[in-house]
């Protein structure tokens, strides 16, 4: 399919600049990419919210007064599409379960992924997701999330490509020359540093909003406004 840049979604406030956080961008010993990225503390959002937003990513919320897919508020210029590709064993999106992610970093369509990886962990502690090719890990994206005083430490890891002579050889050139380039790398850095420090701008009341609320003085649970 021939995907197209969607029009920008309205914005809450400033997306973070690249040197809020601390990244890094190298190559390993066959010649893989790695990037890290040691993210500004996420402010007013709690590990638990990330996990349920992940949990949860594939609904529509209301933003700015109107419906949107969560995947296109949560970076306004650069998503394109999210689908869960297949569920989980006790469906949704869970562990087990593939994500397919459309996306143009900078808002560049040189700059376009379309990409299917499966969720092997998904928890409190945070995200990992793997695609394989002939067996072999190819891509692993991994979130860790780690409770602090005023929110969330947030650090992210990326490797394109496999160590081994298989990759050095083969996979890591033709991975890097047609799907994942270098200059790809350094714009998904800025990518992920403007999407995890938008959460601040609208998964807390999104949180609270989708979770039940107890009546006050009767101990009831009541659906939450807005579902």
């Amino acid at each position: 399919m021939n995907w197209s840049l969607l029009p920008p979604r309205p914005l809450a406030g400033p997306l973070k600049p690249l040197h809020s956080a601390q990244t890094t961008f190298r190559r390993l010993r066959h010649g893989s990419f790695e990037l890290t990225i040691a993210h500004e503390l996420v402010r007013g959002v709690t590990p638990a919210m990330l996990e349920w937003w992940f949990r949860h990513i594939g609904e529509p919320m209301s933003y700015q007064g109107r419906q949107y897919p969560r995947y296109l508020v949560w970076h306004p210029v650069d998503h394109i599409h999210w689908a869960l590709a297949r569920p989980a064993a006790h469906g949704g999106a869970g562990v087990g379960s593939r994500f397919r992610i459309v996306e143009a970093f900078g808002g560049d369509a040189r700059h376009l992924v379309d990409s299917t990886e499966e969720v092997v962990k998904l928890d409190s502690t945070g995200i990992r997701l793997v695609r394989r090719v002939l067996g072999l890990e190819v891509f692993c994206l991994e979130h860790w999330f780690e409770a602090a005083a005023e929110g969330t430490r947030y650090t992210s890891r990326m490797q394109v490509g496999h160590e081994s002579a298989l990759g050095r050889y083969l996979l890591n050139p033709l991975l890097q020359r047609r799907l994942f380039t270098a200059r790809m790398g350094y714009a998904w850095l800025r990518h992920n540093v403007e999407e995890v420090g938008n959460f601040e701008q609208f998964l807390p009341a999104l949180y609270a909003a989708e979770q039940p609320v107890v009546a006050a003085g009767g101990g009831q649970t009541l659906p939450a406004r807005g579902r």
